[in-house]
């Protein structure tokens, strides 16, 4: 068997890039803390480089953290059954069924009737339609669906561009409209969760970034419809009533909804029922394997179940275990802390920024993973409002929309052929500086009274 010769030098580019982040760190820091620095530089060039499958990437801490005693095996391992990920994996089996009983073409054709069929409603309708749909199904499977749509609506390369975008822009836009639309969101509370914080519950994590959500879905779009003229579009897609088993699938959702509604503390009114919502999207992704729902078969449908981002959510659980239990993150922390001197507005300012570029040419899930532990002993010593600057931390990884590696859904409307890199950079650097403004000031004088 011949091996890859082009796999085996991104190995070991990675490697020395791995070698190099440890020398530079031993000036610095201890020689654990540089040996963790360095692994973590040789995972993030291998997720980016994919040399190897994300999947196997994920896996990796498992062996390197141990061999090189950072953390134990079990301290390692534990991190890949936080609770979080079963949070994912049932919102994951509630969009398998969504996907496979095709109620998400059904929306998406209803929403996309409540817009003129012109080029800027278009815009406006695909980017709030990829918007909405990316709060309950991940945003890279809502952009995958429907990008076709929007290449399908017309042949005009410009409008294709401008379409494909909207897509892009609303998935990354509406992911973070709850806890399961995007990765950081679940880091993020798994983070908050292995520090004894208290969680913020779906709907109060609703409340606080809808305004958000909806300013930048319209500022994308109203961004995107400039100079797109009033043609007619002619779409071509029908519109079906829905059949029993979307139908089924309709009634597990509104019923998900009334219970994570229910079981939400509404304070000083209603404390919640108290209940895992880990285990009420599991509960309710079980359903979908029993009579009388039945809408999904193990053998058949497991198979589209991302282990690969489960793996990653334990390898972003286990950097920032790593970073804490090594005292990296303290150590940070404190050449970070002259920062603290600013005000508290300027100093969100600044850790909106570094995140929001920083994951331009990142993932996003492994920045977060590393920054958030940082953040959080940061704010701690400082004795400034930890929560907010994690929730800053965490939308702000989301909203790159620059380059075509900061998100998934950028990477997908760049593989469409209709987008270019200088498209997407001259659209996407407004709406960075677009997206820090508007989080930071939402932060500052919405979600201090909600956090």
């Amino acid at each position: 068997m011949l091996l890859d010769k082009n796999q085996l030098l991104k190995i070991a580019f990675s490697i020395i890039v791995g070698v190099i982040v440890y020398a530079l760190g031993c000036t610095a820091f201890s020689n654990t803390q540089s040996e963790l620095l360095g692994i973590i530089a040789l995972l993030v060039i291998l997720w980016t480089n994919e040399a190897l499958p994300l999947g196997v990437v994920s896996l990796l801490p498992i062996v390197l953290f141990p061999a090189f005693g950072i953390i134990s095996t079990k301290a390692t391992t534990i991190n890949y059954a936080n609770p979080i990920i079963y949070l994912f994996l049932g919102g994951f089996l509630l969009a398998i069924a969504v996907e496979k009983s095709k109620l998400h073409m059904h929306i998406a054709d209803k929403l996309l009737s409540l817009f003129p069929s012109t080029p800027r409603g278009m815009i406006f309708s695909l980017s709030i339609t990829t918007g909405l749909l990316s709060s309950i199904l991940s945003n890279t499977t809502t952009t995958l669906l429907l990008m076709p749509i929007a290449l399908f609506l017309t042949k005009n390369k410009k409008l294709q561009m401008r379409f494909a975008l909207a897509i892009a822009y609303g998935a990354s836009i509406g992911g973070i409209l709850t806890p399961i639309g995007t990765p950081p969101n679940l880091i993020l509370l798994g983070i908050m969760q292995d520090n004894h914080m208290q969680l913020i519950p779906f709907f109060k994590w609703m409340m606080m970034v809808a305004p958000l959500s909806f300013v930048m879905l319209i500022s994308v779009s109203l961004l995107l419809s400039v100079g797109v003229g009033d043609i007619v579009i002619q779409r071509e897609i029908k519109s079906e009533k829905l059949n029993a088993t979307q139908k089924r699938v309709l009634f597990l959702m509104i019923g998900l909804i009334v219970v994570l509604f229910v079981n939400a503390p509404i304070r000083p009114y209603w404390n919640g029922l108290g209940m895992s919502e880990s285990a009420i999207l599991l509960f309710f992704g079980i359903l979908l394997f029993i009579s009388p729902f039945k809408i999904l078969d193990w053998d058949e449908d497991s198979k589209q179940i991302p282990f690969a981002i489960m793996f990653l959510f334990g390898a972003g659980f286990s950097i920032a275990k790593a970073f804490s239990s090594s005292g990296l993150a303290d150590e940070i922390a404190t050449y970070l802390l002259s920062m603290t001197s600013l005000s508290p507005i300027m100093l969100l300012f600044s850790v909106a920024i570094l995140i929001t570029f920083t994951t331009e040419i990142t993932s996003n899930t492994a920045l977060i993973s590393i920054m958030l532990p940082v953040i959080y002993s940061v704010s701690s010593q400082a004795g400034i409002d930890t929560r907010l600057f994690m929730m800053v931390a965490t939308l702000c990884a989301s909203y790159a929309f620059m380059l075509p590696i900061a998100t998934p859904p950028n990477a997908i409307a760049m593989s469409s052929g209709v987008v270019s890199v200088k498209d997407m950079m001259r659209y996407g650097i407004i709406l960075n500086f677009l997206g820090i403004f508007f989080i930071v000031i939402i932060a500052e004088y919405f979600w201090k009274s909600f956090i």
